[in-house]
């Protein structure tokens, strides 16, 4: 069966009829779904494909993990909150700097003096802040050092310390106090 198109061409000599014949028979196997078998860079392009896939499919699972360990460690950190919290339980208040706002809280004399000194913290929790012992406040800063909002005891920027070989080697070096440079 030939289409129009395939009979004018036929008819002015422009086309062969085996040449007709072969493009009818490769029509009706590509209706049947018998099409030639796929060439090489059809399937080097299906494993780009595929392994383009793999690498994006990957790359989703990885975010998806580090999404799930941030928001563990969050339920962690407000267990930690919620077991530890200390109870404010005076009128006077204590203000700091959150970010670039200044917040308060209102303390005693005595949780005042223990925060100026670094035995307590102040962390975020929910939308206000708590007051957390040293203890509690080194396993928040070991999590999600975030939501510290004030804390004498660490200084910003401080690591954690770590151990080094080259501090032992180092520490035979005697630094005066008083080098100018």
């Amino acid at each position: 069966m030939r289409n129009p198109l395939q009979e004018q061409l036929l008819k002015a000599g422009l086309v062969k009829k085996d040449k007709a014949a072969k493009i009818v028979r490769d029509q009706a196997k590509q209706r049947q779904g018998k099409a030639p078998v796929a060439t090489d860079e059809e399937k080097v392009d299906a494993r780009q494909l595929q392994a383009e896939r793999a690498e994006r499919d990957r790359a989703l699972a990885a975010e998806r993990n580090a999404e799930a360990r941030a928001k563990e460690l969050r339920a962690q950190v407000r267990q930690i909150v919620d077991a530890k919290k200390i109870k404010r339980d005076g009128e006077v208040p204590y203000r700091f700097t959150d970010g670039d706002r200044i917040s308060s809280v209102l303390v005693s004399e005595a949780q005042r003096a223990q925060l100026a000194a670094g035995a307590l913290a102040i962390v975020h929790h929910g939308e206000g802040f708590e007051l957390l012992p040293r203890a509690a406040a080194d396993q928040v800063h070991a999590r999600v050092p975030e939501l510290i909002a004030l804390d004498h005891g660490h200084k910003e920027g401080d690591p954690a310390p770590v151990a080094d070989e080259d501090d032992d080697f180092y520490k035979q070096f005697v630094v005066p106090d008083d080098l100018m440079w």
